[in-house]
């Protein structure tokens, strides 16, 4: 890891003020990937501000990674962001998710999938060589979720800046950009 991601690792650095470059190799949280492919509420300041980061990342040529966890997770928030904006139908969301009504949002889904993955390099998050056990006594702790562990494990061992909304990484010590204030404090 060089200098810059050491001093990275120690604090986030603000989306909105990075200078995203041709070297940068980057993951982008599945929140990241929602706002800016999936369904959000008009007006949005976190759409506009990663949205803006999502066209610079491009126009810098920075590489963007994803692994089948951030996919997973992109697929499972859409399909129940869209259930909530409808209110729920179908009682519940097993229900809804089988239901005919369904069918047009799980094609949207494929859709925004697809143009996620079009911009990407798939990674994989080298399973067969993680602290398994270090991850699970973490997460029976209560305070970590186990996705993310495996996501900063991931950032660490392939030395990948992650782009997220999601404040449970403080702490993480990996490379972040941001737009969550407490993550930046």
């Amino acid at each position: 890891m060089n200098w810059e991601m050491k001093a990275m690792a120690n604090k986030a650095i603000s989306v909105e003020n990075y200078h995203f470059t041709p070297e940068d190799e980057l993951l982008l949280d599945a929140n990241i990937w929602l706002f800016v492919s999936g369904p959000q509420k008009p007006g949005s300041k976190k759409v506009r501000t990663y949205s803006q980061a999502f066209k610079r990342i491009l126009k810098a040529h920075s590489r963007i990674y994803i692994d089948v966890l951030i996919v997973s997770e992109f697929i499972n928030a859409y399909a129940r962001l869209k259930w909530n904006f409808m209110g729920k139908p179908h009682g519940n969301f097993k229900q809804f998710r089988r239901s005919r009504d369904f069918n047009p949002i799980a094609q949207n889904i494929a859709a925004d999938i697809r143009c996620v993955l079009h911009h990407c390099s798939r990674v994989e998050n080298d399973f067969k060589t993680l602290d398994i056990d270090n991850l699970i006594t973490k997460y029976e702790g209560g305070n970590s979720d186990f996705n993310d562990q495996v996501i900063a494990a991931l950032c660490r061992s392939r030395g990948l800046k992650l782009v997220t909304d999601d404040g449970d990484f403080r702490g993480y010590k990996i490379p972040i950009v941001t737009a969550n204030k407490r993550l930046l404090e």
